[in-house]
């Protein structure tokens, strides 16, 4: 029995030797590798008490469509961020919260300046050529000289302007020697030398005719219509063969060539003029430099000695923060209400527009001259205020000041008898509405304005109550000569009466013996 059994066990030992080879044979413990393909390994058998082994971790799931835009937008905001040179913007695109105002005020209609507009206007673009063409034949240089100066400063001139130009680097050259050409050209032919001495023909339809000139100066002006002024300064020292450019000079010829679209004609006469210029250190706007002829206009028209400083605190018309609501910008109130309460206005004998002042119950307001081009030229200055992180508000506050004495046309027609405003316009009732709509989406801090410490000085004149009834007292008993006497034959005739009551009264408890 032992060696039958012995015998069974030994074919059930060779059977499992058998079923053993054939499974190694057919699952091989390593599988071929391909190149870059890692081998893979069977896994270890496991006795009873060795522990599990880690389980590898699950591959990262791939990115969807959407997350790889949003890499590539990040992408391109930090290589914006990094290539953008911020602090040198100074040529920008006007908000839509101010174009919703009065788009045509910031469009230009007749002539491109710069990048902005480059694509919408074509029929002054051979009137370019035409200055370019009187200059280089006028100078004897080749266009080469000018190409190859701005070629070096392109890459500073870009960085004035907001947003992406979209003209390659040829192109871009192309537009700020020809649009600067241009611009000096009118200035030179506007200072005195006149188009005739520059060559051009006395019926030329740009260089001559004072119509076409009104629209091209209100169309250079504008904000979205500028190149920087160092590109003009060096395209000057060209023509005039100059090592370095010629500081200031371009600035000046800016001044003259926009003087027509000044807020005022005010002439004052020698003394007064002497008073205003020896009072301080006047603010001289060619000194400092200036980013585009805007800039450069704006600084003439603000140019003064000292101001007010802005107040802290405007009391029951301060509110904290920068707003934009129209109930909030109240500085003041308005003419009819002012005069209501003994406020008298008069006009200030100076030819700067904002320099207003108020003294003893009166306020003195520079002559204000309002044409068709004022709307837009105050728009834009405004819009530059807006835009710019280190320019002032004083144009802002000037507007927003008036904005606030306006409110009807009898405030108007009032300022008009006054001799503060004179327009061109139809009527009075349409210079209240160009006031009304000129600050209607202004971002606008009250307390930032040089106006604040006046305007507090006038709301607490206009809170007291004796000049209120003072001035009830004169408008309805001392308003002409007839209230007059009508007032004195009844303060007579009042005394007599009294006094024949008394004497009446006095006889009859103490008659006479």
């Amino acid at each position: 029995m032992v060696a039958v059994f012995n015998k069974e066990l030994l074919s059930w030992y060779l059977i499992t030797l058998k079923l053993k080879e054939t499974v190694d044979a057919n699952c091989p413990r390593s599988l071929p590798s391909t190149p870059g393909t890692p081998s893979r390994k069977p896994p270890p058998l496991l006795t009873q008490g060795d522990p599990a082994p880690p389980r590898n971790p699950p591959p990262p799931p791939q990115d969807s469509p959407w997350v790889i835009s949003i890499r590539d937008k990040l992408n391109q905001a930090r290589q914006l961020e990094c290539l953008t040179p911020w602090a040198k913007l100074s040529i920008y695109h006007v908000p839509r919260s101010l174009r919703e105002g009065d788009e045509k005020a910031y469009v230009p209609h007749l002539v491109s300046i710069g990048p902005y507009h480059r694509a919408r206007l074509h029929d002054m673009e051979r009137h370019k050529w035409r200055a370019l063409h009187h200059v280089l034949k006028r100078t004897g240089h080749d266009i080469n000289l000018y190409l190859h100066t701005i070629t070096s400063l392109e890459d500073r001139a870009r960085s004035c302007y907001e947003g992406q130009i979209h003209l390659s680097s040829n192109e871009f050259v192309e537009a700020l020697v020809l649009d600067g050409i241009f611009m000096l050209e009118l200035f030179h032919g506007a200072a005195g030398e006149g188009f005739r001495n520059l060559g051009y023909s006395r019926c030329d339809p740009v260089f001559a005719v004072r119509g076409t000139m009104h629209s091209i100066q209100r169309d250079m002006i504008m904000l979205e219509n500028q190149i920087p002024l160092f590109v003009l300064d060096r395209l000057l020292a060209l023509q005039l063969g100059l090592s370095e450019q010629s500081s200031g000079l371009v600035a000046r010829l800016a001044i003259q060539f926009f003087d027509p679209l000044k807020p005022t004609d005010q002439q004052i006469n020698k003394t007064d003029r002497t008073k205003l210029e020896s009072s301080a250190a006047a603010f001289d706007p060619f000194a400092e430099g200036g980013l585009h002829c805007l800039d450069v206009f704006r600084r003439s028209l603000l140019r003064t000695g000292p101001r007010p400083a802005p107040r802290v605190c405007l009391h029951r018309w301060s509110h904290h923060g920068r707003v934009c609501d129209r109930r909030r910008q109240q500085l003041v109130h308005c003419v009819t209400e002012l005069r209501d309460a003994g406020i008298k206005f008069r006009k200030r004998r100076t030819d700067r527009f904002w320099d207003i002042e108020f003294k003893n119950g009166v306020l003195k307001i520079p002559r204000l001259l309002i044409h068709d081009g004022t709307k837009s030229l105050f728009l834009n200055l405004i819009a530059f205020e807006q835009c710019h992180v280190d320019c002032s508000n004083d144009i802002t506050s000037y507007v927003i000041f008036m904005d606030n004495l306006i409110n009807s046309e009898e405030d108007v027609r009032y300022l008009h008898y006054r001799g503060i405003i004179e327009h061109w316009l139809g009527n009075d009732d349409e210079v209240a509405d160009l006031f009304n709509k000129l600050c209607q989406e202004v971002v606008f801090d009250i307390n930032d304005s040089y106006l604040s410490r006046l305007s507090e000085q006038v709301n607490r004149y206009y809170n007291q109550k004796w000049n209120t009834w003072r001035a009830s007292l004169k408008h309805k008993y001392f308003s002409n000569p007839w209230a007059v006497i009508s007032l004195i034959a009844a303060v007579v005739l009042l005394v007599l009466t009294l006094a024949q009551t008394f004497y009446s009264v006095y006889g009859y408890y103490r008659p006479s013996s």
